[in-house]
């Protein structure tokens, strides 16, 4: 049976609001939490970024079960990776044990903050092959000392280990990053119900290993303020990944999704109140061979009568898929 994961969207709300959204997506029956790592929001109309690491701590202490999961984190630009590493393990032993670390390349628009420009994508992939190898050596309670194509690290050391160390994650969008987690992960992540993606994954040594999806949805009684809220919210991800990855901030994001009307995101995206619908977006996921999809409702004032619609409906209806 697929799990289904609840988002914690860092973008549209503040971080007190996003602790208590998880702590009722808990409470709600939700098999596992994610929460997105950003600087900024893809739109202004989202309006917010708070420091992702900062709630996974505070999540750890406020949940008991649910598992935690970064959604993904890019240790390459704004985050050393021994500096990832340790956030990581620290995060494991706060949560006992529930935490996952996901991994990706990056977007410009998180990573330009720190000024080191925006590389081409295969160094982008090859800076995170690199920086993976060297959490796995922290993980392992090395003493690590590393001189890179990319990173330097001298005499490095996790002096708080988990008994487990958090499994990772790495974030795939074609063939090289396929065979980049198939070889260095221990679980795949993707946005995209492809199945070719996963296929990619397990021949480079993925077969067997968890794969996580995300969904944006919408509830709302009223559909049209939900297909409202998406177009409002939401419509840069009609962009794909290719392009998401290059655009440096929220007014990019703006002009880049001008010319997509509220049908079109009406089409990718879940809107209003039919459980059926919702269902039916899920479905190509667990056709895909996903063992887990993460949901994002979308409009950070909405999540908690999304989470009680989904404990009543939504969450019962998705068990029988």
């Amino acid at each position: 049976m697929t799990r289904i994961g609840y988002t914690m969207m860092t973008e549209q709300a503040g971080p007190r609001e996003l602790v208590s959204h998880v702590v009722a997506a808990e409470s709600a029956g939700f098999d596992f939490s994610v929460v997105s790592d950003h600087s900024f929001p893809w739109l202004a109309e989202q309006g917010h970024a708070p420091y992702a690491w900062t709630v996974l701590g505070a999540a750890a202490q406020a949940t008991d079960t649910i598992p935690l999961m970064t959604y993904v984190t890019c240790p390459t630009f704004r985050y050393h990776p021994v500096v990832v590493a340790q956030k990581a393990a620290t995060t494991q032993i706060l949560s006992e044990g529930r935490f996952r670390l996901g991994l990706g390349s990056g977007e410009n628009l998180n990573e330009h903050v720190v000024g080191a420009g925006w590389p081409a994508a295969h160094v982008r992939l090859e800076m995170l092959e690199e920086a993976v190898g060297i959490i796995r050596r922290m993980f392992a309670g090395e003493d690590v000392n590393h001189h890179g194509a990319h990173f330097d690290v001298a005499n490095a050391r996790l002096w708080d280990l988990p008994e487990e160390p958090p499994p990772i994650g790495v974030a795939v969008s074609g063939p090289r990053s396929c065979a980049l987690a198939g070889r260095s992960a221990d679980l795949v992540i993707a946005t995209e119900p492809e199945r070719e993606l996963l296929d990619a994954f397990d021949e480079h040594g993925g077969a067997g290993k968890p794969r996580i999806g995300q969904l944006p949805v919408c509830y709302d009684p009223d559909r049209e303020a939900a297909v409202t809220r998406a177009h409002e919210q939401f419509r840069w991800a009609l962009g794909g990944w290719p392009v998401n990855a290059e655009l440096p901030g929220p007014t990019s994001f703006d002009q880049a999704s001008r010319r997509t009307r509220p049908e079109d995101v009406a089409e990718a995206v879940p809107c209003g109140d039919d459980v059926d619908a919702f269902v039916d977006a899920v479905r190509p996921y667990v056709a895909a061979g996903f063992t887990e999809v993460a949901l994002v409702q979308i409009g950070g004032d909405r999540q908690l009568p999304f989470l009680k619609w989904a404990e009543a409906e939504l969450l019962p209806a998705l068990r029988n898929l």
